[in-house]
């Protein structure tokens, strides 16, 4: 959300724990992708996962030789997170169902046809659809500060429950955070916006205090921001919440993509990331866009830059492929190009084998953000493409 003031802008984004309703699937549906990819690298799936009052499901599909315990995978997931209080509505106890089936031949056949054609060398794409990736100098992660913010509470929330720090929380959180642009640069704070679920036995004035000193006053320290005064900080707007996760909001796989890519900045594609395997370039083309916008603002080719991608499902190689620099490039369009080219070969397997992801590191994008992380592989910065 933005809008303009005078010749300044606000802009807002936000972000959620990692024990939110929505993250717990995501969380479920990335740990059975690493399991799967652990044992068999040429894995393929799309796992959906649903988590309500009390009861948990698994849908979609899965090819794989692993060998999966799915009903030990959810549970352990949903303990990790902090659910072990039958009491909230939701735990490692909760009714467990599995619904997921063999990959759909039609699917398959998109994806195998080039193999098939003893074209081995090739992987077509797991599904049609366009991708965006984007990068700026707001932060040193050169991602949007809106965004980088709330997910830096949102991190903080969780550390300061699972360290004991502030031990009244329970899992379960967001956070929202609304900066003032002057020109193209983030100058201040205007709003920060946080909720957490609590123990009955602090109050509301104590919650906001804590919160204050405990979770927003260092991390906007770290990015030296002064704390905004006053009402411009809102913690638990309705006053309190004691019931964290799926028995307050069902839950569900994917459905956090603004939260899970530019908090709303940036465009972005048309699927969600989570649950699915790498030929799925609703997730791998993405993060070659997110990689090749990145490497150009980290090389000085430009201030922003945002890359499209688009894919037809069972051919290797985009549909389309653009670079946008909003005016800021430094270079010719021809250059940045070049560029692209010498630094990833965007095909499905180019994207797979460049930053190697037919390996299980998907359960580390499933809070946070799938973007920012240095040590994730398309967030690593090239010094001479």
């Amino acid at each position: 959300m933005s809008n303009t003031t005078n010749d300044a802008t606000l802009f807002t984004s936000e972000s959620v724990c990692a024990g939110h309703p929505d993250k717990i699937c995501d969380a479920i549906s990335d740990a059975i992708v690493d399991a799967a990819l652990a044992q068999d690298p040429h894995s393929r799936t799309g796992i959906e996962t649903v988590a309500g009052a009390n009861k948990i499901a698994l849908f979609g599909e899965i090819k794989t030789t692993a060998d999966i315990n799915f009903e030990k995978i959810v549970r352990d997931t949903v303990k990790r997170l902090g659910y072990t209080v039958p009491a909230w509505g939701f735990s490692q106890e909760s009714e467990f169902s599995n619904d997921i089936h063999q990959q759909s031949p039609e699917i398959a056949l998109g994806v195998d046809r080039l193999e098939s054609a003893n074209r081995e060398d090739e992987i077509g794409a797991g599904d049609q659809g366009m991708m965006f990736g984007y990068a700026c100098d707001d932060t040193p992660e050169l991602m949007p500060l809106p965004i980088v913010l709330a997910h830096a509470l949102a991190r903080r929330i969780d550390e300061a429950r699972e360290s004991g720090e502030l031990a009244w929380l329970r899992p379960d959180g967001k956070a929202q955070v609304t900066v003032r642009y002057e020109g193209e640069k983030p100058v201040s704070i205007e709003k920060v916006v946080v909720a957490v679920a609590h123990a009955e036995d602090i109050s509301a004035e104590d919650v906001r205090a804590q919160v204050i000193k405990s979770i927003i006053t260092p991390v906007l320290a770290k990015y030296k921001f002064d704390v905004p005064a006053g009402d411009a900080i809102t913690v638990n707007g309705t006053g309190l919440w004691h019931i964290p996760g799926p028995e307050s909001d069902a839950g569900l796989t994917g459905r956090k993509i603004v939260v899970d890519t530019y908090g709303g900045y940036a465009r972005v594609g048309g699927g969600a990331f989570s649950g699915k395997d790498p030929s799925k370039v609703d997730r791998s083309g993405a993060y070659a866009a997110r990689y090749v916008a990145k490497n150009i603002v980290a090389a000085g080719l430009a201030t922003k830059c945002e890359v499209g991608l688009a894919y037809v499902i069972g051919q290797p190689d985009p549909l389309m492929q653009t670079i946008e620099t909003f005016g800021t490039a430094t270079v010719s369009e021809d250059e940045l190009y070049a560029f692209k080219d010498k630094l990833i070969d965007t095909s499905v397997k180019g994207i797979i084998e460049t930053l190697d992801l037919a390996r299980p590191i998907y359960s580390a994008t499933s809070a946070y953000g799938h973007f920012g992380d240095k040590d994730l592989p398309w967030e690593k910065v090239v010094t001479a493409a």
